[in-house]
């Protein structure tokens, strides 16, 4: 059995954790930001001063053993007015409960992966109230992740401004690590909040584990204006270092010119390969869907490349 990490936030991590829970070969571990401070989220951790568990939540039903009921009420959103439960998800008014009534935000997580039966375990990054700023390329200084991509502006770099403690889960699962994924939704949102944590960036640095970077098919308004694939890895080695990244996984899919297009309308584009040699290895599937005329990676298929590269690291 192998020790495979998978670190993220949102919709990108529960992606590629709903296709790794079920390889047979492996132990998974799913570490998760919790610098969101927007939304029911961000409600719930300004009232109750404790970490941000939407991303959590999110990562609980995608690495539940079956997508139940259970499931679908966790995702479950009220209607009405923010003064009282509209707008807030059963499943964080559930987990904010639980972090209430054990005093550990680890262990309401525990607790739900039991009931929900999770393949494998979901960590906190860290179990402090954090909060994320940018600094853009102009010198602004932006304060929440929630406010970042909302400038009109080129992100230089993100950073916290307390010295923030990482789990002990979470250093461990790093130091046990014989693959180490990370990518596919908001790079310096979701995944380098993780990174920039100082105890796990010094594990990262240390560990033999293979890194693998899925890196995104489409750019992010706000976040990666134009950015091409060696954009988003230099982003990751500026916010960790030079061995951030071993490997990097890319689509091979023709996106047809009227989604192209459509995205365009949206402020997105197409992220492509600018250069032919890298320091790093460059790898590229068919991994992409199309349904609903959105570009998104499929999990079954990003599941099946990461066996591959899983079994070529184990020599299997």
């Amino acid at each position: 059995m192998k020790n495979v990490v998978a670190i993220g936030g949102g919709h990108g991590l529960s992606l590629i954790v709903r296709g790794l829970k079920q390889l047979a070969n492996i132990n998974l571990s799913a570490i998760v930001t919790v610098a969101d401070d927007g939304g029911s989220t961000g409600r719930l951790r300004a009232r109750y001063q404790i970490p941000a568990m939407g991303d959590v939540r999110n990562v609980l039903c995608a690495m539940a053993e079956s997508e139940s009921l259970l499931t679908t009420l966790m995702n479950y959103r009220f209607e009405g007015e923010e003064g009282d439960v509209g707008g807030h998800n059963l499943g964080n008014l559930l987990l904010t409960a639980l972090t209430q009534n054990t005093g550990s935000f680890i262990e309401a997580i525990q607790s739900f992966s039991k009931v929900m039966n999770v393949k494998g375990d979901i960590i906190p990054s860290s179990t402090e109230v954090i909060t994320l700023f940018a600094v853009m390329e102009d010198g602004t200084i932006v304060r929440g992740e929630s406010n970042i991509p909302n400038f009109d502006n080129r992100i230089s770099r993100v950073f916290y401004q307390s010295n923030v403690q990482a789990s002990a889960q979470a250093l461990a699962a790093i130091h046990q690590a014989d693959v180490i994924v990370y990518g596919i939704g908001s790079l310096y949102t979701s995944i380098i909040p993780n990174l920039i944590i100082e105890g796990l960036r010094k594990e990262l640095e240390q560990s033999s584990a293979q890194k693998i970077y899925i890196c995104n098919a489409m750019t992010q308004p706000g976040e990666t204006d134009g950015y091409a694939m060696e954009d988003h890895v230099q982003a990751l080695i500026d916010h960790t270092g030079p061995y951030a990244v071993d490997t990097v996984v890319c689509h091979n899919n023709i996106i047809n010119e009227q989604l192209i297009l459509k995205y365009q309308d949206m402020g997105a584009s197409e992220v492509h390969i600018r250069e032919r040699d890298h320091s790093y290895e460059v790898l590229k599937y068919d991994i992409l869907t199309f349904e609903n005329e959105l570009v998104r990676h499929d999990a079954n298929k990003v599941r099946m490349v990461m066996e591959e590269l899983i079994n070529r690291r184990c020599g299997l």
